[in-house]
């Protein structure tokens, strides 16, 4: 499985690459804090499927990359193969990005 880190990802949205950000947490959870990826809970991932680019890079993340993994393994049975894990999720960017972030 591919990964990439906060500091990646910052720097991915700093210089406007193209590239889907997928939140795979639930829906109140994307509420408190989120990184405006589009918000797909993890038990809809598959459901929802069609809304995930293969075409260009797709950024996973939840709040520790652990959904974000398994929303990844499933995808990539789907045929996938453009998809990274945010290790360490939302709790690694406010940790190393954005400490003033709120998280639950």
């Amino acid at each position: 499985m591919k990964e990439i880190s906060v500091e990646e990802l910052k720097s991915k949205i700093d210089n406007n690459e193209d590239f889907q950000l997928i939140d795979v947490r639930e829906t109140f959870e994307y509420e408190v804090s989120n990184l405006d990826g589009e918000n797909i809970p993890l038990a809809s991932v598959l459901l929802e499927k069609d809304k995930i680019s293969k075409d260009k890079p797709v950024v996973v993340h939840c709040r520790s990359g652990k959904r974000s993994a398994q929303a990844i393994m499933l995808l990539e049975k789907e045929g996938y193969d453009n998809l990274s894990n945010l290790v360490g999720g939302i709790l690694a960017w406010k940790e190393d990005i954005d400490p003033d972030m709120d998280v639950y």
